[in-house]
This record gives structure tokens, sequence and C-alpha cells, in this order.
């Protein structure tokens, strides 16, 4: 995308660059119970109609506006939309600048485990159109970048905090199974450090931990200050820098410590250090 759209926004909303106007849909590689797309368009596009799944995104420009539950709601730049499975709902942009949009459809099935309890209703948020930073910054996380799939682990910690979000703003409070966690969220810890260079799967946390993936997430949180999923990214980090300190090339490096390619690697090496990896290697040797 240009302007390099799909970073500045991780940096604020209000910063990212204008969109061409140009009518698209751009949909992300999907995942077992999680889809995710972009959309960007003037004037009316979506006609009446529903999903099976909970649907909640964040505006990127411009206004959008669609008819929910018989009210014609708005939502504006980092504000976010929250729609329940089943509910019919239009889109348009409200004003002439056009809109774009990011949105995560969830499947009802996902928050219910996350919940903890299945036979507990599903969180219904009453408001379409809501703030909430934390809620905000696990979106961000879940949509920056659309072309690359999300790891298993991490797509677990979006679910669980997503669910949060739902039972924050609806009359239901979070009602999480609490296990006790004694050694399982350190055994969890010591295998993610032993295995950063590979991609984990949360049924292989589960199994090291004897806890759920979603009292997991929440539990090491709690001990360690992060994820699981932030943990094994620093480790791997880490482990790159030890690698490029000793003239190790960039794309090696990527391949070697666990990340898809270079442009990934550097993606997460400056949001953890704040300079590139080639800034960070040239100060070091220097």
């Amino acid at each position: 995308m240009a302007c390099k759209e799909r970073r500045q926004w991780l940096g604020g909303l209000e910063r990212s660059c204008r969109p061409d106007l140009e009518t698209r849909i751009i949909p992300a590689p999907p995942i077992p119970g999680i889809d995710r797309i972009e959309a960007s368009f003037s004037g009316n596009f979506f006609e009446p109609h529903s999903h099976d799944t909970y649907a909640i995104g964040v505006t990127l420009h411009g206004v959008q506006t669609f008819r929910y539950r018989g009210t014609r709601h708005f939502s504006r730049p980092g504000q976010i939309i929250v729609l329940h499975p089943d509910e019919i709902h239009d889109g348009a942009a409200a004003t002439n600048d056009g809109l774009r949009y990011r949105m995560l459809y969830l499947e009802p099935s996902l928050v219910r485990m996350a919940m903890g309890d299945l036979t507990a209703s599903l969180p219904f948020v009453g408001l379409p159109v809501i703030e909430d930073e934390l809620l905000r910054a696990t979106l961000i996380s879940a949509l920056e970048t659309l072309d690359c799939d999300l790891e298993d682990i991490q797509a677990s910690e979006i679910v669980g905090d997503v669910t949060d979000g739902l039972l924050r703003h609806s009359e239901r409070r979070p009602s999480h199974r609490q296990k006790s966690s004694g050694l399982g969220v350190w055994r969890a810890r010591e295998f993610l450090l032993e295995n950063c260079r590979r991609n984990i799967s949360s049924l292989e946390l589960e199994q090291v931990s004897g806890l759920d993936q979603f009292s997991l997430a929440r539990q090491f949180r709690t001990a360690f200050g992060t994820s699981p999923h932030r943990f094994l990214i620093m480790r791997r980090l880490d482990c790159a820098r030890r690698l490029m300190t000793q003239g190790a090339p960039l794309a090696e490096t990527a391949a070697t410590v666990g990340f898809a390619d270079q442009s990934h690697l550097s993606r997460h090496f400056k949001r953890a250090f704040g300079v590139t990896p080639g800034k960070w290697v040239e100060a070091a040797r220097a």
C-alpha cells in the first residue's frame, strides 16, 4: 500500500496518510475462526446484511456510518465498531473524503471458549461505537499487517483480549475460570525460552503448563508483565542481535531465529528497540 500506511497507523491513527479512495477490499490470510479485512470506498457501499460472527474494527480515515438495530451510527478515526452476530447493518462513507477501516471477524465459539464458560450467554455490547484504549491496542496488533499470518499463540491472545473488551462493555462481567497456575506459567516460560526459534502452538503450551490457552495468556501477563507471544518475540530479537553483531546477514538472521522474513524481523526490531536493525548494528560495532 502507498505511503507505508500499514506501518504508519501503528504510531497513531491520526498520522495515517490519506488513502487514494480507490474502492477495494483487502483480505488477510484466513485462520480458523478469524477473518481480517481492510475496506476503502466512497459513498454508499454495503447494502443491509448480517454476519454470523462478531465484527470488530477500527475506522482509519473518514467517517463511517451504518444503520444498526434501528439507529444510524457514526464512527470517526480511532473509534471502535462492535457488531453482534446476526445483527443486520449496512455501511457507507459519511463524507466526501471517503472511508477506510480494518475489521476483525471473530467466531462466537472462540469468544465462548475464551470466557471459560461454555454455557454462558455471549457478551452483547449495546453501543456499537465505543472508545477503549486496551481494545484498540489489541486490534492494532491483530490488524496491523494483513499480509502476514497470525502466529497461533498470538491469535489465542488476541481472542482472549478481544473477549475481555467485549465483556468490559457488556452487561456481563468477566467470569474467567481461575486455575492455580503454580509452576504452570514458569514451565510455559521455560518452554518458550528453549524453543524461541520456531513456531510454537497453543496446544503445546497447554500441554506444558496444564492451563488452557486463554487462562495461560492472562496468568502469564500477571506473572511476567507481558504476553507469551511478546515474550517469544523478544527472545527471538535477543538471538537476532547476537547474530547480527557477529556479522550474520539480516535475511539469514531472520530465518535462523524464526521470523517469516527480513521485513518481519525489522518491523519487530524497530518496535522493540526504537531503531532499525541496520542502525543498531552500526552503532554496536562503533
